[in-house]
C-alpha cells in the first residue's frame, strides 16, 4: 500500500518535471545524459588531481574513484535486476500521461539511476581527495562538481529513463559510497605519510 501510494507520487513528480521541457533544454539534457560527457571530466579531474596531490597521492585518490563508480555499477546493476521496477518508458501509464522521450529506450528496469549514482559518488570522493591538499581551497570546486551531479541526475528524467525516486535514490548511495571511499582513503594517504615522514626524519 505504502509503495503504491510511493510509486503514484513518483509518476507525478516525475511527469511534472518532464513536461518543463523546449527544444533548448532537450538539447541540454541530452548531452548531460551522455556518458560520453564523462570522459573529459574524468581526464580533467585526473589532471587537477595529480597536479595538487603528486603522483603517489594522487594515484591512491584515483583508484578510490575507480572503486566508488565501480560500486555505484554494480549495486546499480543488482537493485534494477531484483528489483525489477520498470523505467518511465515502458510504463503504459507515463506514457499514456504524455512522458517525453529523448534517448532510446534501452533496458527494462531502472532502479536506480546509475548514472545518478556515478555522478554524485563522483563528486563526493574527489571532494574528499582534494582535502589532502591543505593549500587548496575545494569549496568551489565542490559547488561546481555537485551542480554538475545534480544536472547530469535530473537529465535522466528529462529523457524519459528515470523517475525522480531512482534518481534521488541513486544520488544518495553514490554519495554514501563516495564519502565511504574517499574517508578510507584519506586515512591511508595520513598513515603512509606520516610514517614516511617519520622515517624521514629518524
Amino acid at each position: 500500500m505504502i509503495w503504491e501510494i510511493l510509486h503514484q507520487w513518483d509518476q507525478v513528480i516525475t511527469l511534472s518535471l518532464n513536461h518543463l521541457h523546449s527544444g533548448l533544454s532537450d538539447n541540454i539534457m541530452m548531452f548531460l545524459s551522455k556518458k560520453e560527457l564523462w570522459f573529459p571530466m574524468y581526464a580533467i579531474m585526473a589532471y587537477f588531481v595529480f597536479r595538487r596531490l603528486g603522483f603517489k597521492k594522487g594515484l591512491i585518490v584515483m583508484l578510490s574513484v575507480g572503486l566508488t563508480i565501480a560500486a555505484c555499477d554494480q549495486t546499480s546493476n543488482l537493485f534494477k535486476y531484483s528489483i525489477g521496477r520498470l523505467r518511465p518508458c515502458y510504463n503504459a501509464d507515463m506514457l499514456t500521461g504524455g512522458l517525453h522521450i529523448l534517448e532510446g529506450r534501452s533496458s527494462l528496469f531502472g532502479f536506480f539511476s546509475a548514472h545518478s549514482a556515478n555522478a554524485f559518488g563522483l563528486a563526493a570522493v574527489t571532494i574528499y581527495g582534494f582535502k589532502n591538499d591543505k593549500k587548496f581551497k575545494y569549496n568551489k570546486y565542490a559547488v561546481f562538481i555537485l551542480l554538475w551531479a545534480f544536472l547530469v541526475a535530473i537529465s535522466r528524467i528529462f529523457v524519459g529513463k528515470h523517475y525522480f525516486g531512482d534518481i534521488l535514490v541513486g544520488g544518495f548511495i553514490g554519495i554514501a559510497y563516495g564519502c565511504i571511499f574517499g574517508f578510507l582513503t584519506r586515512l591511508l594517504i595520513q598513515k603512509l605519510f606520516k610514517e614516511r615522514a617519520t622515517l624521514h626524519a629518524i
